[in-house]
């Protein structure tokens, strides 16, 4: 069952939160501070689990401030979803940082895979030149239990509305939000039950690496 041995049950269990509400996270913090990137920090990769990245633009200046500018970041994560062949299980655009919440590869490394989106982003908007796009590094929190990946995911969701950028989370075009709530395809292919669904009818057979087994666990 797709539920079972692909994700350890958390895209559906996030589908279960928009149905029915976050009182399983109530411990969740409801900051919408995007948390500066600690020297000395240590990335764990090749874990097989669930990585939630944040990357800003240079300066937290508001670079991603047009819907074209955003669309391009949406089709360059498109773009490295199929290269790498890794799951985007959500994702925010704002204007000056982006929160993606994403699996590891099965081709390459994960640090490989963001810095190729960082650059491609950036080439296409400002393009070969001395002037930075992004800030250097980004935050990567390890994603390891079902409540910690819903968490994430409603932060993702809800971060364009605690910033007043919209009334309600869906209002939000760049996002996956719209995706989970009514299966609705974007520039992303995001990885969640609508998707699995569609691939099942159309004899497509994925194959990804199993969660750890500490991490079913405590989900």
């Amino acid at each position: 069952m797709w539920t079972e041995t692909v994700l350890g049950w958390w895209p559906v269990q996030a589908l279960v939160w928009l149905e029915r509400g976050s009182s399983l996270l109530s411990h969740e913090s409801s900051s919408d501070t995007v948390l500066p990137v600690p020297w000395g920090l240590k990335r764990f990769h090749e874990s097989g689990e669930t990585h939630f990245i944040t990357f800003t633009c240079y300066h937290r200046r508001p670079l991603l401030n047009s819907a074209l500018k955003r669309r391009t970041f949406e089709l360059a994560l498109e773009r490295i979803r199929r290269k790498y062949q890794l799951r985007v299980y959500g994702y925010v655009v704002m204007p000056e940082h982006v929160h993606v919440l994403l699996s590891e590869p099965e081709r390459s490394n994960l640090a490989q895979a963001i810095k190729s989106l960082k650059q491609g982003v950036s080439r296409r908007l400002i393009g070969t030149g001395d002037r930075a796009f992004w800030q250097q590094r980004y935050y990567d929190h390890n994603v390891r239990s079902y409540v910690s990946f819903v968490g994430k995911l409603r932060y993702i969701h809800r971060n364009p509305v605690k910033r007043g950028l919209c009334k309600k989370p869906e209002d939000w075009e760049w996002s996956s939000f719209r995706h989970y709530q009514t299966g609705a395809e974007g520039n992303v292919e995001i990885e969640s039950q609508w998707t699995a669904s569609r691939r099942e009818r159309a004899g497509i057979r994925l194959t990804v690496r199993q969660l750890p087994r500490s991490s079913q666990r405590m989900a």
